[in-house]
Order: C-alpha cells, then sequence, then structure tokens
C-alpha cells in the first residue's frame, strides 16, 4: 500500500496538515451524496429548494460511508500519522455541514479548534475540552465528497497555527480549555498565513487536531458536500512520542 513521503510528513509536522488526493472513489462519493441529498429534502435540480446556507446532517453508518472513511490508503495514513495502534476505525462520517450557494450569512464562520472531550456539561459542545495530550482526539479530518473550489465554501486553514495552538495549552495541563475559552486565545495565530480546503470528490485533508479553521460562506453555484469526523484516540498521547502528531506538539511547546 502506498505511503505518505517523508516530505508529507514533515509537511504535517510544520503545517498541520496534508492533501490526500483519491483516498477514496469519486464513485462512493457519489453514492454518499444521493444518500445525503435525499435526507436534506432538497432537490438538487432546483436551486429554488436550497433556502438554506447550511444544514447539518449527522453520523451516517451506511455501508458507502464506511468504505469511504476505511480505505487501506487512510489506515496507512493513519498509522503514519499518529502512529499504529494509537486509532479507532471509523464506523460512521458525520457530522456534514452541507453548505448552499447563499447570500445569507451561515453565521458559524468563526476561527476554532474542533474540542475532543466532554466538558462540565456533557451535552453542551461549547463547554466540550481540548488538552495538550490531545485526550480523545488523534486528528481533525476533511473528507470532500463533492467537488471544492474556491468559490465553493472550502474550509479555511491557518497553515501552521497548530503550533500557536500546543503553546497555549501547555500550561494548561490536563484540563486542558473548553472549546470558547480556546477560541478566545486564537488571535495568536491570526498571522499564519490562510490555506483553502480545496479538490476533487475523494480528496481527504489529514490535520493535525489543534489547527485552527473556519468555515466560510459558499459564493459558488453547487452545494457543498463535506464530512468533518475526527479520528478518535485510543489514548492520550506522550509527549516524548515520535508520532508526527506528537512531534508537532512538541515542536509548538518548544521542548
Amino acid at each position: 500500500m502506498e505511503k505518505l513521503t517523508d516530505a508529507q510528513l514533515q509537511q504535517f509536522v510544520q503545517d498541520g496538515y496534508i492533501k490526500l488526493e483519491n483516498a477514496f472513489s469519486t464513485e462512493l462519493a457519489e453514492e454518499c451524496r444521493r444518500i445525503l441529498w435525499k435526507e436534506t429534502g432538497c432537490d438538487p435540480d432546483d436551486p429554488a429548494t436550497w433556502t438554506q446556507p447550511v444544514i447539518r446532517l449527522w453520523q451516517y453508518t451506511q455501508e458507502p460511508f464506511v468504505k469511504a472513511a476505511n480505505t487501506p490508503l487512510l489506515h496507512t495514513a493513519f498509522d503514519q500519522l499518529a502512529g499504529v495502534g494509537k486509532w479507532f476505525p471509523l464506523g460512521a462520517l458525520g457530522s456534514f455541514p452541507i453548505r448552499f450557494p447563499s447570500p445569507q450569512d451561515p453565521g458559524d464562520t468563526g476561527w476554532h479548534v474542533d474540542a475532543s472531550f466532554p466538558g462540565d456539561d456533557p451535552n453542551d459542545f461549547f463547554t466540550a475540552r481540548v488538552n495538550i495530550r490531545s485526550k480523545g482526539r488523534a486528528l481533525l479530518m476533511l473528507f470532500l465528497f463533492s467537488d471544492v473550489g474556491e468559490l465553493d465554501a472550502p474550509t479555511r486553514i491557518r497553515t501552521g497555527s497548530h503550533l500557536d495552538v500546543a503553546k497555549l495549552l501547555l500550561p494548561e495541563g490536563e484540563a486542558g480549555l473548553s472549546f470558547m475559552e480556546l477560541a478566545g486565545k486564537l488571535d495568536v495565530s491570526a498571522h499564519r498565513p490562510e490555506a483553502l480546503a480545496t479538490g476533487k470528490a475523494g480528496t481527504v485533508y489529514l490535520c493535525h487536531p489543534f489547527l485552527v479553521h473556519a468555515a466560510q460562506p459558499h459564493r459558488g453555484t453547487h452545494p457543498r458536500f463535506l464530512a468533518q469526523p475526527p479520528l478518535v484516540a485510543r489514548g492520550d498521547f506522550d509527549m516524548d512520542g515520535q508520532s508526527p502528531v506528537e512531534r508537532a506538539i512538541r515542536l509548538g511547546a518548544g521542548f
């Protein structure tokens, strides 16, 4: 099975992400889109039915989704980035923030880091937390189920921002910071260059769990289908570990 190159692994450590093209087939992407279109209640051939800027769908366990999430290419990359035995295979894909061309503000375009373990209220997303050992999350992932160009609401990425976040999290210990606490400190990454998660259907962006990213309005013509599941970690990362995820944490934290 094809492996990530040394250059790709180094890019992940320095930039916080890699773009993996043809991670799953366009046929699987199309099969999944057909299911998702039905779930939206919208007509793919009638833009008049696309009345919301974003529709969120959750946790799809049908065979095409599980196949797309567990290709040999992806499993090999997970081993290389997070470490062999450090992650759980995906049994579902979700959430799907499906974005439609719209002049409306979608209301969810702030810069953030995805939280990875529950806070005081397990049902409150905004109190979920992140810590320096990335408890609960091995990777942030962006699965493109449609072609995504620059106008099609590609996810915005602050290249290298995972290093800034590691530095923020280091003094917070095992408790870490809540989603909202961390979001309020992310101006420290504002100097980072911005990249866009564009690509053909079947592309997957494999990202460091600390990577700062944001949504944006859809200014194109065709809806964007994307899944953003976590790769769930089997345990906390070690500060002296040798996986690219761990090496990046050390680089950002300065030890």
